[in-house]
């Protein structure tokens, strides 16, 4: 009696090996396939990214370029704001 079941437990130890054998076995080649697909599969998100960058740096260029001639229109605006300031000062 003992050795029938001993003989049942290790049928049933088997089959539970197996089955968790061949679901590790699926879960490997399942890994493997997800691994070569992302390994050939081109990032377009990478290119678009790149783009954006390189528009986005141009542009904060062309305010910096921008910039200069504001600053410049503003100085002279103060001049000739002062100088009209100084010229009443001396009509008076």
């Amino acid at each position: 009696m003992e050795a029938l079941k001993k003989r049942d437990e290790e049928k049933c130890k088997t089959k539970v090996l197996w089955v968790l054998a061949i679901i590790g076995a699926v879960a490997a080649v399942a890994g493997i396939a997800y691994a070569v697909y992302r390994y050939f599969t081109p990032d377009y998100l990478e290119d678009f990214d790149d783009d954006f960058d390189d528009d986005f740096d141009d542009y904060f260029e062309d305010e910096e370029e921008h910039a200069e001639p504001v600053k410049e229109a503003q100085n002279s605006a103060e001049e000739e704001a002062q100088d009209q300031e100084s010229a009443k000062e001396d009509a008076e």
